[in-house]
């Protein structure tokens, strides 16, 4: 039986104050990755806030923050000793148990945002914003296609737990029932395995494993996270691809014109807890 959740709905206010808790924890990335040499950049709606609002998209609720997955993991490993564990901690498959994502949270502690429909899952859900990092895609046109179905399934393995309570469609609910299934351990020891088969190369395209690229995309060029200049983002400087307009050409297509009123969406969440003080 499908699980039903009351959606929470922001007020302007409180996304406002949402965004400024994300960009404290920018902030804190942007230390971290000075200190330590590790290089990062603005991607998804980030870097389309940048060109397009000089920041925040206004009806944003998400900050994404992309690195090369060997900068990932420096980043990943120096947050061990070097994050502000009094305010924030960070989120990784193989750190957070019950996690279910491709890719790593940073997140604030002492708040809440609770993804609707995700009420269940097993580990703290605080104000984040996505640490995204970007494995190589082969450039064989056979392989790279095998690898785009490999990454679809992992992806489908992972939502398993949520899709099996909350997907409408009950021949799908089905299949994530049954997807489910899978040790989450099995899943992530192979999908591990298919990370480091890829690693010690430079291809040209790179993509985010687990998240769903653009129809006809197999990956991103590797140029847009390497080739980088500096970009205001309300009142934080920070880097993002030299050629963003194709970047975000291929991501979002007429970038530039904003979208329909309806279209305007931000995360569906059910509980917002924001820190007192």
């Amino acid at each position: 039986m499908k699980t039903e959740y009351n959606r929470y709905y922001l007020s302007d206010e409180e996304l406002r104050q949402v965004q400024e808790i994300q960009k404290e924890l920018i902030q804190e990335v942007k230390r971290i990755c000075r200190k330590h040499s590790i290089h990062f950049c603005m991607v998804g709606g980030t870097m389309l806030g940048a060109v397009r609002h000089k920041g925040y998209i206004p009806w944003d609720d998400d900050a994404d923050i992309g690195f090369l997955r060997t900068e990932y993991e420096k980043f990943r490993k120096v947050c061990k000793t070097e994050l502000n564990h009094e305010k924030y901690y960070m989120q990784d498959l193989r750190d957070t148990e019950g996690y279910r994502w491709g890719y790593g949270k940073l997140r604030r502690k002492n708040t809440e945002f609770i993804r609707l429909n995700q009420e269940f899952m097993p580990y703290e859900q605080g104000i984040s914003i996505d640490l995204m990092p970007f494995d190589n895609v082969p450039g064989h046109w056979l392989l790279k296609r095998i690898h785009f179905v490999r990454c679809f399934l992992f992806r489908k393995l992972f939502w398993s737990e949520v899709g099996s309570r909350v997907e409408k469609n009950i021949w799908m609910r089905s299949i994530y029932k049954i997807m489910r299934l899978v040790p989450m351990k099995t899943v992530i020891k192979k999908y591990q395995k298919f990370i480091d088969y890829g690693c010690g190369k430079k291809t040209q395209l790179v993509r985010i494993l687990t998240f769903p690229t653009p129809k006809g995309v197999y990956g991103y060029e590797r140029k847009w996270y390497t080739r980088l200049k500096k970009y205001q983002f309300e009142d934080i400087e920070l880097p993002g691809a030299k050629d963003y307009d194709g970047y975000l050409q291929v991501k979002y297509g007429n970038y530039m014109e904003l979208p329909p009123e309806e279209k305007r969406k931000v995360h569906p969440i059910s509980k917002l807890k924001l820190p007192k003080g």
